[in-house]
């Protein structure tokens, strides 16, 4: 319990993804989609999903989302106020498709959830054929 009363610190991280906003979308909104890169299994029931890694399953709530542009979800033991979100985003001078994944974590924390995400993301850019 004391561990969820512990302020944590929003960061974000940027990913060039070779692919277009509408598959990307796909493959941060939906269970499908999220099964090929973020976990072994999602289960989806009305707006919570179920993340299974190894046997363990978290719950995270899907708590706002707009098609091809982001989605942003919160973790059953995460605070009222803290989330992680997938944003697409284009690049004005390149025109290419950004992954922006914003996150919270306890600032001595940060570094390992940050080489976490660069694995997941390079699982997904596999997948994409990016």
């Amino acid at each position: 319990m004391y561990q969820a009363m512990k302020k944590k610190i929003m960061y974000s991280l940027e990913f060039p993804v070779r692919c277009s906003p509408t598959i990307l979308y796909e493959f941060l909104s939906t269970p499908v989609g999220l099964q090929e890169w973020f976990a072994d299994k999602v289960d989806q029931r009305d707006h919570n999903f179920f993340f299974t890694w190894n046997g363990a399953t978290d719950t995270a709530e899907l708590v706002e989302a707009f098609e091809n542009e982001y989605v942003r979800y919160r973790w059953d033991y995460y605070n009222e106020d803290e989330f992680f979100e997938f944003r697409i985003e284009q690049s004005p001078v390149t025109n290419e498709t950004i992954l922006r994944i914003t996150d919270f974590a306890e600032k001595g924390d940060i570094r390992d959830q940050e080489r976490l995400w660069h694995s997941q993301v390079s699982d997904l850019k596999h997948r994409i054929g990016s």
